[in-house]
């Protein structure tokens, strides 16, 4: 049986638990050292987090634009919000400024992305993955 993986769906939700281990982390700030646990701005953490948004999302976009589409739209729209996401962790006093762009320019490239796929599919019937 083989599994086929949505890429798209993979990038977005890592954005999204990206936007969320950002929001919710000054809530847990004070509760984690209790339990021995430090994420907070823990460098290695956040590269490893973008690091795992660039491998899925070139992955994802680089699939959609040789497989189905041929737009380069969706990649200059993720390119942009990563550009962002590496800017804010270089510029910590505007971190929240730059990552809530980054985050939502990252999701709308998988999403325009998934949108195009999917219209390539629909247009033709016949069409080999």
């Amino acid at each position: 049986m083989k599994i086929k993986l949505n890429w798209d769906a993979m990038g977005i939700a890592t954005s999204v638990a990206c936007a969320i281990h950002c929001a919710l982390l000054p809530v847990m700030m004070s509760t984690l050292p209790i339990f021995g646990i430090n994420i907070i701005h823990n460098v290695f953490f956040e590269w490893g987090m973008i690091l795992l948004a660039f491998a899925v999302g070139s992955y994802s976009l680089f699939h959609g634009y040789v497989k189905h589409h041929r737009s380069s739209l969706p990649v200059l729209i993720f390119s942009v919000g990563f550009a962002f996401l590496v800017l804010k962790q270089i510029f910590h006093q505007y971190e929240i400024g730059l990552l809530i762009p980054a985050v939502m320019l990252i999701i709308g490239a998988h999403f325009y992305n998934y949108q195009l796929c999917h219209k390539s599919k629909c247009a033709s019937p016949h069409h080999k993955h």
